[in-house]
């Protein structure tokens, strides 16, 4: 925020135009047209009847969890629920299924697609809920989410999703922070458009005529030479707007998950998630660029901003460590010792951030507004874990990996292909580029 006001200064007394100004106006303009289109939003009010067939995937879970999971789901009356336990015999959780009276079935394959193929052969709903195993529902969370199917063009739907307690950790409170914002902006925004690039996991649904037309593509389909188990969800997604559908999401329709509370294990959640989401974008970008040109801006913007951001750091650098500080920081009252002038450079980059932040995102602070107090924390998470993150991830994405989050889970599928290169070269020309634009 701070280079971008010092670069319009520059523009308006010099007339010098930077590319980073013009991509951070970009980025402005974007969420001014979120902003407007998520006024525009409305929840499906209608109900809607039709068949459900309710899809858990399940490896392990803690059986009490697993008891009130499925119980929930009893509770609301789907036409039929399906547990596939994957990978090693779960007895303890064949038990639960026996005892709440629910159909299970156990297949040796591990992982979360081959358990969705499963599911999905011994179903009979005309749509398919595709539930993770650690999601809780409200109170009409099925009734509420099979509502926009009455509209013959909707083909996907999903839920609001909140973190279950969130003020017990600064991590819970985050990851809430991101949920709430997803859920306020970015999801109303693309569901008035009728493409929600993503419709999350942890509750799903989907007309099942579809996924039976993608499920081979969906199990076997390569990027890059190697197969990837992780983001089947945006993968789901894809398939559903390629065939013509809409994607929307149903605000009414809540459930509750629970977020990791090691700092490591949350690491490796963002760092999949990173992964699956990259690896879709390069994937669906010449679709979007002829058929959605706003969802691929939303993406592209997505994809970049962790490149301009450290770009941006390297500007910094530069800038305090020249004596002579030329360029848009020259009339700032920085120190004349460089490790002085960086440490004041980077706390008015912060403090100006912070600001953006609280107004970029105030409809959360007006939700739940002790979560200013931790506002600061959450930017550094943002910078220290989650920039780096997304940032390994995008380079990362054509590489064959583990599930990485859950024991006994898909292991990776042990192939190499040369085109794993081609991530690399992209993200090293965004680097290059976005280093040049800042400096």
């Amino acid at each position: 925020m701070l280079a971008f006001l010092l670069e319009i200064r520059e523009l308006r007394l010099q007339g010098v135009v930077y590319p980073f100004a013009v991509f951070m106006a970009l980025i402005w303009l974007l969420w001014l047209i979120k902003i407007v289109l998520a006024r525009r939003y409305k929840p499906w009010k209608r109900p809607y009847r039709t068949t459900t067939s309710v899809i858990i995937p399940v490896v392990d879970e803690p059986e009490e969890l697993f008891r009130e999971v499925v119980g929930r789901i009893i509770d609301q009356r789907p036409t039929e629920i399906i547990v596939v336990i994957n990978g090693r015999r779960n007895e303890a959780l064949e038990h639960i299924c026996d005892d709440l009276g629910v159909f299970w079935k156990w297949t040796p394959v591990p992982g979360k697609r081959n358990a969705l193929k499963v599911g999905l052969d011994e179903s009979s709903g005309e749509i398919a809920v595709l539930v993770d195993s650690d999601t809780i529902w409200t109170t009409n969370t099925l009734s509420e989410l099979v509502k926009p199917f009455r509209d013959p063009e909707v083909g996907g739907v999903t839920t609001r999703q909140r973190i279950l307690q969130p003020s017990r950790t600064v991590l819970t409170r985050w990851a809430d922070w991101l949920e709430s914002v997803r859920c306020q902006y970015s999801m109303p925004a693309m569901s008035v458009l009728g493409t929600v690039g993503c419709l999350p996991g942890r509750t799903i649904a989907f007309r099942s005529s579809i996924l039976f037309d993608c499920m081979d593509a969906f199990l076997g389909e390569k990027f890059l030479g190697v197969f990837l188990e992780v983001s089947d969800d945006r993968t789901l997604t894809n398939y559903t707007l390629k065939a013509g559908y809409k994607t929307v999401y149903q605000s009414t329709s809540l459930v509750y998950t629970d977020a990791p509370l090691q700092l490591k294990k949350l690491a490796k959640q963002q760092y999949r998630w990173a992964r699956g989401s990259q690896y879709n974008t390069l994937r669906m970008m010449p679709w979007m660029l002829r058929n959605s040109k706003m969802l691929a801006l939303f993406y592209f913007t997505d994809v970049a901003v962790p490149f301009v951001l450290l770009g941006t750091f390297a500007s910094w650098l530069v800038a305090a460590t020249h004596r002579g500080r030329p360029g848009i920081y020259h009339d700032l009252p920085l120190p004349g010792d460089p490790t002085k002038a960086l440490v004041m450079l980077i706390t008015l980059a912060a403090v100006m951030s912070l600001f953006s932040l609280m107004f970029r995102f105030g409809r959360h602070f007006a939700y739940r507004p002790q979560d200013l107090l931790f506002l600061p924390t959450f930017m550094l998470i943002n910078t220290l874990l989650l920039l780096p993150v997304r940032l390994l991830g995008f380079f990362r994405c054509a590489h064959n990996a583990s599930w990485g989050t859950r024991a006994d889970s898909f292991a990776g599928e042990k192939a190499h292909s040369a085109l794993v290169l081609v991530p690399y070269l992209l993200g090293g020309l965004m680097l290059g580029g976005s280093v040049m634009m800042s400096v």
